[in-house]
């Protein structure tokens, strides 16, 4: 295929810059189509900013039904499933549910985390390129356990990890301290993964966004797209935005939560639910970690990004639905000061509120790869907690196939059409 190929990609997200951004690269003229204003807001910003090869078990595991069920008591649960009667949400938990298994994970962590690595490679060479302006730290993630059944929970994930060539390791509480010795914490041990990367997801989406205007990328804010042109031949000749009609040689749906809704008249099976996540940076924090870490019961991240900390936390399926709920905010706060004694709930509980919605798909994994339907439409969505992480790798594999390239790593689990009836 021609490099000097026209690129249309929808969505300015992380994963959409990303795939524009190495399409630019190799000799492409791409033009983005964004929903929103230049200073929009996004899932790509407020997020804790990490690059996470120890993620590699998919939402979708052995547990997560249940778990689900109970925290759907608990009003300040991390883990949250708003009941609609749409024939969208029941699909979707019934995949969710069938992809929940042990076999599932044995068969899809392998790649995530061949896919982590792989972005992760990607991010040192930004900071290279770039002098690090997005602030790439690479000193590793603590899991921190409040409780030791949670703790041996973990660690049965340690030589799991070894086995695909990730280091990890055990510590006790002292250990833990010895290796993060500029915060107080109170836990019953941790699981150290040293190859886990954090930095500014903020910073770094405005060096995307610099970077591929300077590669000659064209960026249409204010572009929100309400369908397409289809031709007899299998492929796309236009997307239609509320302006005016963008047309190219080749497509890239990257539209995050809201992907089922552009495409909504392309007849893409692609099942995704919106899952809202939210955050509270605290400017001027008493004590700053130096490591990112996950408080591992309260599934709550912890970012220090600069001089600032970042907390980030709950899944909450509830749509396309932006509002703030309290309570969910609340179990978030609470879970801080039990971790870290040093911390109280007043010294941040008046401070915003972030919140973003992440593309989930039931079984964890993101669509990425050519649309069956359409010989000229590539998707790159449902990338869920992991889209800043695996963006640059997403980014790479879709400017790949843009080119006629085979990828270079296997991308068979992403399927777009894995679920196609």
């Amino acid at each position: 295929m021609s490099a000097s190929r026209s690129v249309i990609v929808v969505g300015a997200g992380v994963v959409g810059l990303c795939s524009a951004y190495y399409s630019a690269l190799s000799g492409m003229t791409v033009t983005i189509l964004e929903r929103g204003a230049p200073d929009h807001d996004s899932c790509s910003l407020g997020n804790a900013g990490m690059v996470v090869p120890s993620h590699f078990v998919p939402l979708a595991a052995p547990g997560m039904v249940a778990y689900g069920m109970r925290a759907m008591l608990h009003p300040e649960s991390p883990f949250y499933v708003r009941p609609r009667l749409t024939a969208e949400l029941i699909r979707w938990g019934l995949l969710f549910q069938r992809s929940a298994t042990a076999a599932h994970v044995a068969r899809t962590s392998p790649a995530l985390a061949a896919l982590h690595m792989a972005s992760r490679e990607c991010y040192e060479q930004f900071a290279d390129l770039f002098s690090n302006d997005f602030g790439l730290v690479k000193r590793g993630l603590l899991m921190l356990c409040k409780h030791e059944k949670t703790l041996e929970e973990e660690a049965e994930l340690v030589p799991k990890a070894a086995a695909m060539g990730m280091p990890a390791e055990i510590l006790t509480p002292r250990q833990t301290s010895e290796l993060d010795p500029t915060i107080t914490m109170d836990v019953a041990g941790s699981v150290y993964f040293p190859m886990d990367c954090h930095f500014d997801p903020a910073r770094f989406v405005s060096l995307l966004i610099s970077e591929v205007q300077r590669l000659g990328v064209k960026i249409e804010w204010n572009a929100e797209t309400v369908g397409w042109r289809l031709d007899d031949t299998g492929k796309i000749g236009g997307v239609v935005t509320k302006r005016e009609v963008f047309s190219a040689d080749e497509y890239v749906l990257s539209a995050g939560s809201w992907s089922p809704t552009v495409a909504s008249d392309l007849a893409l099976d692609i099942p995704l639910q919106a899952g809202k996540g939210y955050s509270i940076t605290v400017g001027a924090p008493m004590q700053q970690p130096q490591l990112c870490s996950i408080l591992t019961e309260a599934r709550v991240a912890v970012t220090p990004m600069g001089s600032s900390l970042r907390f980030a936390g709950t899944m909450e399926i509830t749509g396309l639905d932006e509002s703030i709920s309290r309570s969910r905010v609340n179990g978030i706060l609470k879970s801080i000061p039990e971790y870290f004694p040093a911390f109280a709930r007043e010294d941040y509980s008046s401070l915003p509120v972030w919140r973003g919605l992440r593309p989930c798909s039931p079984d964890g994994l993101p669509y990425v790869g050519r649309a069956a339907r359409y010989c000229n439409l590539t998707v790159a969505t449902g990338h869920a907690m992991m889209g800043m992480s695996l963006a640059p790798i997403t980014g790479k594999i879709v400017a790949g196939i843009l080119g006629a390239e085979n990828p270079s790593l296997d991308i068979s689990l992403l399927r777009v059409d894995r679920f196609a009836r």
